[in-house]
């Protein structure tokens, strides 16, 4: 099979004192989602597309988070591992979509630095990195700003020779 797909699903709880990072990148808002590592509910959905995509189980899984090794942990750093691993089993990234579901705060002018930090630690091409934000008109779980949610779906190549 010369491409496979994968989708990927996180959610994390809003919390005063805490960063808000999303795709790595550092947002100015007075909350930040709560995780044992930093967060990141994009790059953690992507993770999971990508390693759904090969069949090779979840961030939980992988990462788990009752591992002291991933306290805190920038998850720009889990993303570059599972790249390696995507790699090791001879697979590259195709595309990928993402969209961030957040009422709260704008994300439009932070998206590119989004699409930049992900392409750059997947190693694939700017214009193979889709990410959108949107807002769930005030309803759901982002909605009433109690947390944020990400979903991915990634398309990963077979790497010839």
């Amino acid at each position: 099979m010369n491409f496979r797909i994968g989708f990927g699903y996180d959610v994390h709880k809003l919390v005063p004192d805490r960063k808000l990072i999303l795709g790595g990148v550092d947002i100015p808002f007075d909350k930040g989602l709560l995780g044992h590592s930093d967060a990141d509910v994009l790059i953690h959905s992507i993770i999971d597309a990508v390693l759904g995509s090969i069949a090779f189980g979840d961030i939980g899984t992988l990462f788990p988070d009752d591992n002291k090794e991933f306290k805190d942990i920038d998850s720009r750093i889990l993303l570059r591992k599972t790249t390696e691993i995507l790699k090791n089993k001879g697979f590259e990234i195709g595309n990928i979509d993402a969209t961030i579901c957040a009422q709260k705060p704008k994300l439009r002018n932070y998206i590119l630095q989004m699409r930049k930090n992900l392409a750059e630690d997947l190693n694939t091409d700017l214009e193979n990195v889709s990410v959108k934000a949107t807002t769930e008109e005030k309803m759901g779980i982002s909605g009433s700003e109690d947390g944020m949610t990400a979903y991915s779906i990634v398309m990963v190549e077979k790497i010839n020779g």
